[in-house]
């Protein structure tokens, strides 16, 4: 426990920047740099990578050279039936060749006729090929070429995963910091309150107010306390949540003290933690979106397979021809003439699997493009939305400002005039419940606009550095 509370106040010390002495910020730029450092939802997309590396290992693996040992003896009653020993190295290479060594010694009194051999055995070299099916697009080609494209598509999903989960993040962090801004108001107001109340119980006490004007008075200091317990309650909750997003390097969660609270005026730092000026310039630059670019790879993997379904219309012509000796490590001792061929021809006579695979590929490789297409046009409508419900939020937010800076006026001549008796303890209540919900409105204003924002970094799927 004494290395866990070490490693929270070294964490505060460099996450928080101190603007009071008994305060600690926690600045929104900073909040989302730790989140996709150290959240282990982070962590767990970042495995796709490392699966769709796995993948590509797998698929290379298929081109791996090849070692065959068979042996087979068989032995009974003092006679040696057969002793068989057959070894064979085979490199696949890219196309449809299969280079091949061979070595093979046999002995025995019940051979086959065709496995006799020299006394020291008999080598061979040679190449098999595939002359229609398979030779320029076979299983191992398509697998290899399809890894390689999972492990671009994977980079791409990755960074959605990324960025959907800072979204979230973010959104937390505004409902913090709305709820913190909210209490700051009822606290405000409740000062205030209290204030009217003392003075007004005083002049209730030597007869210049009515008793009535204190009840009045104190309902309007129940009403602020009823408000500051609401609001802190929130931004408790608020808080709670906020630090399910908090994390240590070596995955210790982490609990935000009650002594930190958010970043007030958090537009640079929002703006900042987003690259909103990148977002910006990335509206046109579409095609670079990570969706679009995930269903392309996607496509280019299907029309892989499409390329291979095509091939399997083919029929599978298999070629063999080795060069046989006795004596390998002389090299013209491998004669034209002596030698071990074969031909294999297999040809499906409907081919109703082959074109039914085919067909059902095609409609794969349509059905990704018609994706493409909707998911390029909805991306596009979805960010003309978004910057233009930016744009409004600037316009109600300056409109509710100039209405909140008129109700501060309002309520501060109406305090005036009531101190110089020329008002009711009522219009000025009235007048402070107008500033409130200014206030709140423009609270909730801003808290709209900042979420937005992130709807746009979301949208685009930007992953920031």
């Amino acid at each position: 426990m004494k290395q866990l509370k070490f490693l929270f106040l070294v964490f505060v010390g460099t996450l928080y920047a101190q603007t009071e002495p008994l305060t600690n910020v926690l600045q929104f730029e900073e909040y989302i740099a730790y989140v996709k450092a150290y959240h282990p939802i982070v962590k767990q997309a970042n495995l796709v990578i490392d699966e769709s590396q796995a993948k590509l290992l797998k698929s290379r693996g298929a081109f791996d050279p090849k070692i065959d040992v068979d042996f087979d003896r068989k032995k009974f009653k003092g006679t040696e039936y057969f002793d068989r020993l057959n070894a064979t190295f085979k490199v696949p290479t890219w196309y449809g060749i299969e280079l091949k060594a061979n070595f093979e010694e046999n002995t025995g009194e019940f051979l086959n006729p065709e496995a006799n051999v020299p006394i020291d055995g008999l080598y061979s070299a040679g190449v098999s090929v595939s002359a229609a099916r398979d030779l320029l697009i076979n299983d191992r080609m398509a697998a290899l070429k399809q890894a390689k494209l999972y492990r671009e598509q994977a980079k791409a999903d990755r960074d959605i995963l990324v960025n959907t989960i800072l979204y979230e993040a973010s959104l937390v962090y505004f409902n913090w910091l709305q709820a913190y801004r909210e209490n700051l108001v009822f606290q405000t107001v409740l000062q205030n309150a209290q204030q009217r109340f003392e003075g007004v119980k005083r002049n209730v006490e030597v007869g210049e107010n009515a008793a009535i004007d204190s009840i009045e008075a104190r309902i309007a200091v129940n009403s602020r306390l009823l408000g500051v317990e609401q609001t802190r309650i929130k931004f408790l909750k608020s808080r709670l949540e906020l630090s399910n997003y908090l994390w240590l390097e070596n995955n210790i969660p982490l609990e935000l003290q009650d002594d930190v609270i958010p970043q007030v005026e958090s537009g640079a730092s929002i703006d900042n933690a987003f690259n909103f000026e990148t977002l910006q310039r990335d509206f046109l630059n579409l095609e670079e979106h990570p969706k679009l670019q995930s269903l392309d790879y996607k496509l280019q993997n299907l029309e892989v397979e499409e390329r291979l379904k095509t091939n399997n219309l083919l029929p599978r012509v298999d070629l063999q021809y080795n060069f046989l000796s006795t004596t390998p490590d002389i090299a013209r001792s491998f004669n034209t003439a002596e030698y071990k061929a074969g031909v294999n021809i297999r040809v499906p006579l409907f081919l109703r699997k082959e074109r039914g695979d085919l067909r059902l590929a095609k409609i794969k490789v349509q059905d990704t493009e018609f994706e493409i297409d909707a998911t390029r046009v909805n991306l596009s409508n979805q960010i003309d939305a978004i910057v233009q419900e930016l744009e409004s939020y600037e316009i109600q937010n300056r409109i509710n400002g100039q209405m909140v800076d008129d109700y501060t006026l309002m309520l501060t001549a109406e305090e005036r005039k009531f101190q110089l008796g020329e008002s009711s303890l009522f219009l000025v209540n009235s007048r402070e419940s107008k500033f409130i919900d200014g206030q709140l409105k423009a609270i909730e204003l801003q808290n709209k606009f900042f979420k937005t924002k992130a709807k746009l970094f979301k949208t685009l799927a930007i992953n920031p550095e």
